[in-house]
């Protein structure tokens, strides 16, 4: 059942389209990546979306209600987590969330529990008596996702919730996105693919303003021209002249040895062709043990480049491959 829905949304900016006639609905308890490069409306989108701008066209719905009907309540429903994470680092992370609270109307023995609950579920425990401006990073993104949480919302819109951290920072905010995920909605943006791929099970991609690509991670990612990558790892003989005889191989390489005897193999094939079937097959048939067999979604990558290669400045820069944020 659809809880967000945009209808040909747009917004300009002194006399510039920064967003133009964007449109998608979001289901109850879809987990929604948002990617594209700088400047394609993103985070325009996302203001729309909590009410920090006003569309110029088009409507913003929850649960079927305009967003401009029923502003109040709207905003009791939708969490927000801003790409700059504003917080007030003299305060102490106990009465931050105190303050929060209260400006959501949230009192007494259920602020208590709120506050709990939020502190549960972000981790941050060891961290609430302390000052906001002495924590790291790591732990203000923590607390900026307790207050966006609080008041427990059926929407959570987050805005580059991993930028600036480290690659252990950004697995830990990643394990915790996935978490609040199984209880609420979540739209998430974001520029580090591997984040897409472990966290959300739908993809939108948007560039000058348009959406360009809808889907899921795995659907998106077989639309990508280019070669497919299959990682194998067997126990047997002669393995890599088998596999590198099957139709569609274009390339067979041995990766690191394993020291057991195993055979760990980077297998790429042609645009399309899924080798899986075939290579197990030939696994069962020769009497190898095989350990490993996936499909890489390197794709992805291949299919974001391709949808954004006209972006403003000739590259889509807001794209990173890895968990480290490399630009």
């Amino acid at each position: 059942m659809t809880l967000l829905s945009l209808d040909a949304v747009s917004k300009e900016f002194h006399g510039i389209k920064a967003v133009d006639r964007v449109s998608f609905d979001i289901d109850r308890g879809q987990v929604v990546g948002f990617l594209g490069p700088n400047g394609a409306g993103k985070s325009t989108t996302m203001r729309m979306i909590t009410q920090f701008y006003d569309p110029d066209h088009g409507e913003i719905r929850l649960d079927g209600v305009v967003l401009g009907e029923d502003s109040l309540a709207a905003k009791r429903r939708i969490g927000y987590l801003p790409e700059n994470n504003p917080l007030y680092t003299e305060m102490l992370v106990t009465d931050y969330l105190a303050f929060v609270a209260r400006l959501r109307e949230i009192t007494g023995q259920e602020a208590t529990s709120a506050i709990d609950e939020a502190v549960g579920a972000t981790g941050i425990e060891e961290v609430y008596y302390r000052p906001i401006g002495e924590l790291s990073k790591g732990f203000r993104q923590r607390v900026g996702l307790a207050q966006a949480i609080l008041h427990r919302p059926d929407l959570l819109v987050l805005d580059e919730p991993t930028e600036g951290l480290d690659p252990g920072q950004r697995l830990e905010i990643r394990r915790l996105i996935g978490h609040l995920g199984q209880a609420r909605t979540v739209l998430l943006s974001t520029h580090v693919l591997s984040e897409v791929r472990d966290t959300c099970s739908r993809l939108l991609i948007i560039n000058k303003g348009e959406i360009i690509a809808d889907g899921s991670v795995e659907e998106l990612a077989a639309q990508a021209s280019g070669s497919v990558h299959v990682l194998v790892e067997i126990d047997g003989q002669q393995v890599e002249e088998g596999i590198g005889a099957l139709p569609g191989v274009r390339a067979v390489v041995q990766r690191q040895a394993s020291g057991d005897g195993r055979t760990a193999l980077m297998v790429t094939a042609a645009e399309g062709r899924d080798l899986r079937p075939e290579i197990f097959g030939l696994a069962r048939e020769r009497g190898w043990t095989l350990y490993e067999l996936h499909q890489e979604l390197r794709s992805l990558e291949d299919l974001f480049l391709q949808l954004t290669e006209d972006a403003p400045n000739g590259a889509p820069a807001d794209v990173s491959q890895d968990e480290g944020g490399a630009q």
